[in-house]
């Protein structure tokens, strides 16, 4: 079983765009938003995903992703409930870890959102000058509730 165990903040200005390395364009929907596990299907680039997410607790959950054919995700993206989740992830390297600031799109646009992934809660990092609030804790903030409650209507 993997596990996941990320921390996620505002991002309070452009200057983490000087360090991108890369980026690719994500597309998601859910079939599946409830608390105990959400369901998602996702695009991102030319490659499909399916992934299964258990209840967060703390900072850490379960999680099990599996690479789909592109066609069987375009197509299930059709069966999700709510609003497609449309962004572009950049990934910036600091300190030596990787970040993904998440811009968002579509009914979600106006938010961008960075996430670091660890290897235990307690991990230590350095904080970006462009990471704000941090909002791990903050429901709002997943995108299994942004899919039902977009950004552009808060």
């Amino acid at each position: 079983m993997g596990v996941e165990i990320e921390r996620k903040f505002l991002v309070n200005s452009e200057q983490w765009k000087n360090g991108v390395e890369r980026f690719v364009e994500i597309k998601q929907g859910y079939l599946s938003t409830a608390p105990e596990r959400t369901v998602r299907v996702r695009t991102k680039g030319e490659k499909g995903f399916l992934t299964i997410k258990g209840k967060t607790q703390n900072l850490s959950r379960a999680e099990f992703e599996y690479e789909v054919p592109l066609e069987e995700a375009l197509g299930l993206l059709k069966l999700c409930e709510g609003h497609p989740i449309e962004k572009v992830r950049h990934e910036v390297r600091v300190g030596g870890k990787l970040w993904e600031v998440d811009v968002f799109e579509g009914e979600n646009a106006g938010l961008v959102l960075a996430e670091i992934e660890l290897e235990s809660e307690v991990e230590s990092f350095e904080m970006p000058v462009w990471a704000g609030e941090e909002v791990s804790a903050d429901l709002r903030y997943f995108n299994s509730y942004l899919s039902q409650h977009p950004f552009k209507g808060w």
